[in-house]
């Protein structure tokens, strides 16, 4: 009798132990599966696909501190890119000028109603002259905020006979703003102004 009680006590231990890890087993496969499907939704929501040609292509979101030097720089460069690409058209000018004023604050808007005032627009279409830029470079501060920016560039004002070609230097600084189809960087700039806008050949015809 006593055997047969100490074989059930025996059976009882074996039981309670199994028991004891199959719990401690089901705990750590659960808080192993709650792990993996988080972290799969974390690697899903930082997956973006664009739409491209007809193609969707895979990006990846990050931090905006991550990528501030970078879209800070594109932001310059559009905002001078839409500035100072002009055609002898009307509508082109305008057009232009209305997204690069979406880009800053009314510093840029003055400089544009200077130059509107001089008739520096009218002269470009009645001279049936081109103006193109290309960035040759953008020194850019992010230690402190707002950003303050140089941005050196190389105009050219293209003539049915002749081309002139500039050196422009411009400055500002950049604060945040929220993003928007016209602003997508969410950066403005503020307190623009040109250091230097000269021809690269003193003796060329100026504009």
């Amino acid at each position: 009798m006593f055997t047969q009680l100490k074989n059930i006590d025996t059976a009882f231990q074996h039981i309670k132990r199994f028991s004891l890890f199959l719990v401690v087993a089901c705990i750590l496969i659960s808080g192993f599966a709650v792990y993996t499907s988080f972290d799969m939704v974390k690697t899903v929501q930082g997956k973006i696909y664009i739409l491209a040609n007809g193609k969707a292509l895979e990006a990846f979101s990050a931090e905006r501190k991550d990528n501030v030097a970078v879209e800070a720089r594109d932001h310059i460069g559009m905002f001078h890119h839409w500035f100072f690409t002009l055609d002898p058209d009307e509508k082109v000018i305008q057009a232009n000028m209305g997204k690069a004023l979406n880009l800053a604050d009314e510093s840029a808007r003055k400089n544009y109603e200077n130059l509107k005032e001089q008739g520096y627009y009218n002269n470009i279409i009645s001279a049936n002259i081109s103006q193109e830029i290309s960035i040759d470079s953008i020194q850019l501060d992010i230690s402190e905020y707002p950003y303050h920016f140089r941005c050196y560039a190389t105009q050219k004002l293209i003539r049915s006979s002749t081309a002139v070609t500039r050196k422009l230097v411009t400055q500002g600084w950049l604060r945040n703003v929220s993003r928007s189809d016209n602003n997508p960087h969410g950066f403005l700039i503020q307190k623009w102004e040109t250091l230097l806008n000269q021809d690269v050949n003193p003796n060329a015809a100026k504009q």
